[in-house]
């Protein structure tokens, strides 16, 4: 039995994640100018059911096309049993980093896909486990196995609410009372499964207020998400920045690590600095967000 390996993720940078629907031209030819980490090629929701074969057959000269500029590559893929095998058959192929897999409900439903993408992975001589998945979580039945689908398998990397699939499934609004526990469960299961939460405690089709999604964006980095899906190119500059360290944090981080090495000499693992207590988890803190800038 051949076993499948899993290469060790680089640190994903996924501050945006700009949706494309894979059947229209024009858009995939320009996604790769929008400056977006990664590129999500949409064979779900926003691609008509009768236009969704032209969109998989298009699959491989549109995944070519969106990597120019280095962003990551996925490809969201269908729920049903049906179109999701056809999804597969298309999208696993080189050049792709991930499956976005909506409406995802169980740990069981993850491993399934899990085990069709390795066979498609071995059948086509393609890298065992280079296939990474990101699930929306998107009803309340999955928010209360949200660990569970964390911790799935190998292939999972992150996870995000889907804040109009989930508000609609409970009968309310994607609105900042109703979404906040469900971002912040996704939130506290992701970073315990080690993946990278990603979203903001609002509605996703909101681009037309800059203001109020930069807010959003800014909030959500607070709570500790890392980045955000976005559904029109004006989203991604504002999530690049929202998701990024800020001038005055990188500064504030370069002074905490001068002041940790001083500390260490003197044999303290707690300090003093600007009137403040500093102990390692601020130091730890300040490590991140020098990380984070240094890769921006």
């Amino acid at each position: 039995m051949i076993k499948d390996t899993f290469p060790a993720v680089e640190s994903a940078r996924w501050r945006s994640l700009l949706f494309v629907p894979a059947h229209v031209p024009r858009f995939v030819e320009t996604a790769h100018e929008r400056g977006a980490d990664g590129i999500i090629l949409d064979l779900e929701d926003s691609v008509p059911q009768d236009q969704k074969g032209e969109a998989r057959r298009q699959l491989p000269e549109s995944v070519a096309k969106v990597a120019r500029k280095g962003a990551s590559i996925l490809v969201r893929v269908n729920r049903g049993l049906r179109t999701l095998a056809a999804d597969l058959d298309a999208a696993v192929l080189a050049g792709v980093d991930a499956l976005v897999l909506p409406k995802t409900d169980s740990a069981e439903w993850v491993l399934e896909i899990a085990n069709a993408v390795s066979e498609l992975e071995r059948e086509r001589n393609l890298v065992q486990g280079n296939i990474r998945f990101l699930a929306q979580i998107e009803t309340p039945a999955a928010l209360q196995r949200v660990a569970a689908i964390a911790s799935a398998h190998p292939r999972m990397v992150a996870m995000a609410l889907g804040p109009e699939d989930f508000s609609a499934s409970v009968g309310g609004v994607p609105e900042f009372d109703l979404l906040l526990t469900p971002n912040l469960s996704v939130l506290f299961a992701a970073r315990a499964a080690g993946l990278l939460p990603l979203g903001f405690v609002g509605s996703i089709g909101q681009f037309s207020d800059a203001d109020k999604l930069c807010e959003a964006a800014r909030h959500a980095r607070r709570l500790g998400f890392a980045g955000a899906l976005a559904i029109h190119p004006t989203q991604v500059p504002i999530f690049n920045e929202a998701f990024s360290p800020s001038a005055q944090e990188v500064e504030w981080a370069r002074d905490v690590v001068v002041a940790e090495n001083d500390a260490a000499t003197r044999g303290l693992s707690a300090f003093s600095l600007n009137g403040k207590m500093v102990d390692p988890p601020v130091v730890r803190r300040a490590h991140e967000i020098l990380a984070l800038a240094s890769n921006n």
